[in-house]
């Protein structure tokens, strides 16, 4: 089982952040930040909402409400989505059950 710490730096990662940068987009230290993904310690509900604004996710994966990994791709175009969109179907294409 994946923790909340865990997972937020996994996407963190992901998003090819450092705990620096994560720390001075929250205006917190990165020490704070380095807490929050070792489970010494936990963000206020505002500070987890800027979190997930920030990293495009949800609080229901990161506090382990979901399993599902959600990405927000907010502020792209259809025409940008399509690659992604395209890569998905393929992916599941792939997984289904061959005859």
């Amino acid at each position: 089982m994946e923790y909340f710490g865990d997972k937020l730096k996994a996407i963190r990662k992901a998003k090819q952040m450092t705990q620096g940068e994560l720390a001075v987009r929250l205006r917190v230290s990165t020490a704070i930040i380095a807490a929050y993904e070792q489970g010494k310690s936990y963000p206020s509900v505002a500070v987890l909402i800027n979190i997930c604004d920030i990293l495009g996710t949800s609080a229901d994966y990161l506090l382990g409400i979901s399993d599902e990994l959600s990405i927000s791709m907010g502020g792209l175009t259809d025409e940008e989505m399509q690659p992604f969109l395209q890569l998905i179907a393929l992916v599941k294409q792939n997984r289904e059950p061959k005859d």
